[in-house]
């Protein structure tokens, strides 16, 4: 049958092994009391070494503190074996000392031999040394870490309890990772607070260490000279090497531990396992090597200092400098190719997704294959004169329009063009290719052979020929455009005929981002109270629709800010702001000074006056106007103003102030790119020249 309990690999049953842990705790225990046969001392004691080993692996693997958060329980039972088996053995010693140097097994007799060289004064001394090293050095370091660690982590834990609860605020990590975080910050007080506790096993270890072995050798002397009827030599020479055996390796197995407790607690934030956080911090500095190997190489010179030693060292340390950037170079070349395949392998997944395919360009520019083939040769001066083309309009306009997406469509005409804006197409054309596009406007047909046509952008009367005329062309003083030309005308007008739809939200905010301090806080007021920053986005793109540039955007601030807080309509804030951007209003559309304007006429002044519905606080509520009315209007305003753009002039339309929203609305169903001022608008010193009257 399955068993449901979770089974580590190469371990026995959780179960299993909750049992066995018990009976080992118990096992140690009854060693403290039960008398053992040596075989099992010496058994016990290679546990012990063992053991103490794995802890110090462990400790100088892991990746950070935390993951050996169990040191503190392991250390604990570690101490309590060897306390539990130096009982053991000294009372192995008491008893049966007076038998010889195996009379407390063979491990302590070993390591009396091998260190003590049949001397046990030098083993003594060896024994003082490591009691000094472990108490000294390495136990009071390490406790010392530990409560310094466990005072600033218990200090820090309400400071990164509120950044966890802020970056769960800000949307930066989700409720899962939080609890995580907060899971491990419980762990990391808990693990430095044991710490803190733990240090001091370490430290009592050793004084206990010190204190049984004296214990063994007065008590072991005493009983062979008073029991065993032993000489003082005689005794002294046999208790203090089973003494001190059995203090060695007790007390090696502590010193291993103790330093796996230091390098645990000295390793603080540093990730990675120690031979990482060692050598490759000192491995990161070459030029210290470089100094490391001088000086080597400088005492290898001085009399009396043997060369050898100094001279390999200093050489094996310039060759670790010379080495190491190497490989650091080569290893970060490895890592950016490889981000840069991540990079272009996410970008082709990105682009072959569903989410892709359903990303639309702002501005699309679609070529079918024969024009493209034409022009394959032009395209990088294609996208250079796309480039100065948005220079332009962020110059004219007051904001960057989007990129121009180039695209090669086999799906269209051969010669034809597509113009999107947001996916959708707004303008198309079919070029003839490798021909010239003569504007015409008033004047006769060449005498060249060709097609009249009509050119793209503005409609205008025009005449396509072969470019082998274009030198004819030139003496007969007719103006023309190649392929490439009257497709960037194209393009531009349309761009121009659709900025409002390209001014986005996030542009909105760059430009409000992009003013002085005074006025972001400005606008801030306004949309906070008046007006929201959609309503603000609403009246710059009435602006761009009647093609008034938002250069002077601290200018719209501060008319939306006067006028904002007495009316609610946008159309009513649009016509304030304009009457405030009079002067700039003008100067885009005056010719060397002089604005030329064709007025409405008294006649349909008034018609147009007359059709506005009024409420009782005397807003305008509707318009309303006759549609033979309409029909006649609209005739009457075609002929007049195609007489005067026929001949070549630039001019606008005005209007009373109430009614100009309303003729703009009829206007540019006629004529697009026709301006429609009110008399308000006319700036102050500005000259005008009146060309007639729709009447």
């Amino acid at each position: 049958m399955a068993i449901s309990e979770s089974i580590s690999a190469g371990a026995m049953p959780r179960n299993s092994r909750d049992i066995f842990f018990a009976l080992g705790i118990v096992v140690i225990l009854a060693v403290l009391f039960l008398p053992i046969p040596a075989f099992l001392i010496d058994v016990g004691l290679a546990f012990s070494i063992a053991l103490s080993v794995l802890i110090l692996m462990v400790a100088l693997w892991i990746q950070r503190p935390l993951d050996f958060s169990s040191f503190p329980t392991v250390l604990l039972i570690a101490t309590m074996l060897r306390l539990s088996l130096n009982i053991a053995t000294t009372r192995m010693i008491l008893s049966h000392g007076n038998e010889g140097t195996h009379a407390a097994g063979y491990v302590i007799s070993g390591f009396s031999k091998l260190v003590m060289s049949s001397d046990f004064v030098i083993g003594l001394i060896v024994f003082l040394i490591l009691i000094v090293v472990n108490f000294i050095v390495i136990t009071k370091g390490a406790t010392r870490i530990a409560e310094v660690g466990a005072r600033f982590t218990l200090d820090a834990i309400p400071g990164k309890q509120m950044s966890i609860d802020a970056d769960l605020s800000a949307g930066m990590i989700d409720e899962k990772t939080a609890q995580l975080r907060r899971r491990e910050l419980e762990e990391e007080s808990s693990f430095f607070g044991s710490m803190d506790g733990a240090s001091k096993f370490v430290r009592g270890d050793a004084i206990a260490g010190l204190i049984i072995t004296a214990i063994n050798i007065i008590g072991g002397i005493a009983i062979g000279y008073l029991r065993h009827g032993m000489g003082l030599g005689e005794a002294a020479d046999v208790f203090i090497k089973l003494s001190v055996g059995d203090g060695l390796v007790t007390q090696i197995p502590a010193l291993i531990v103790s330093l796996a407790a230091g390098l645990l607690v000295s390793k603080g934030g540093t990730r990675g396992s120690a031979d990482q956080a060692v050598f490759g911090q000192l491995g990161a500095h070459p030029r210290a090597l470089y100094v490391a190997a001088a000086l080597l190489g400088l005492l290898a010179l001085m009399p009396g200092l043997p060369m050898f030693p100094f001279v390999t060292l200093g050489a094996a340390m310039a060759g670790m400098g010379y080495i190491i950037p190497l490989r650091h170079n080569r290893r970060m070349a490895e890592q950016e190719e490889v981000r840069s395949r991540e990079a272009a392998a996410k970008v082709e997944e990105e682009k072959n997704s569903v989410k892709a395919s359903l990303a639309t360009a702002e501005i699309e520019l679609l070529i079918g294959k024969q024009l493209s083939t034409k022009l394959l040769t032009s395209h990088q001066e294609l996208a250079f004169r796309m480039g100065k083309m948005r220079k332009k309009f962020a110059t004219q306009y007051g904001f960057v329009v989007p990129e121009v997406k180039l695209t090669d469509d086999f799906g269209i005409p051969p010669k034809s063009y597509q113009i999107k804006i947001h996916g959708t197409v707004v303008a198309e054309h079919q070029m003839r290719v490798g021909e010239l596009m003569v504007l015409l406007g008033n004047r006769d047909l060449p005498d060249i052979p060709g097609e009249e046509v009509r050119e793209p952008a503005f409609g205008m009367r025009a005449y396509s020929v072969m470019e082998a005329f274009a030198e004819d062309l030139k003496r007969e003083q007719y103006t023309f455009a190649d392929n490439m030309s009257v497709l960037l005308t194209h393009l531009s007008e349309v761009i121009r005929n659709n900025l409002p739809q390209l001014l986005s939200y996030k542009d909105m905010k760059t430009l409000l981002d992009s003013q002085d301090p005074e006025y972001r806080k400005l606008a801030d007021e306004v949309c906070s109270s008046h007006i929201s920053y959609p309503g603000l986005q609403a009246v710059l793109k009435l602006l761009l629709a009647e093609r008034v540039s938002i250069r002077n955007l601290h200018l719209i601030i501060e008319a939306i800010a006067e006028i904002a807080p007495h009316v609610r309509r946008t159309e009513q804030i649009v016509e304030h702001v304009r009457i405030r951007m009079a002067q700039q209003i003008c100067g885009d559309l005056s010719e060397g000074g002089v604005l030329k304007v064709l007025r409405l006429g008294n006649r349909w002044d008034l018609a147009f006056h007359q059709s506005l519905k009024r409420d009782a606080k005397g807003e305008i509520r509707e318009f309303d106007i006759d549609p033979r009315q309409l029909e006649e209007f609209g005739l009457e305003a075609s002929k007049a103003i195609r007489l005067h753009m026929e001949a070549g002039e630039r001019f606008v339309l005005v209007t009373a102030p109430d009614a100009r929203p309303y003729v703009r609305m009829i206007i540019e169903r006629l004529f697009a790119t026709l301006p429609v001022l009110s008399h308000v608008e006319i700036a102050k010193g500005v000259e005008i020249r009146v060309l007639g009257t729709i009447s």
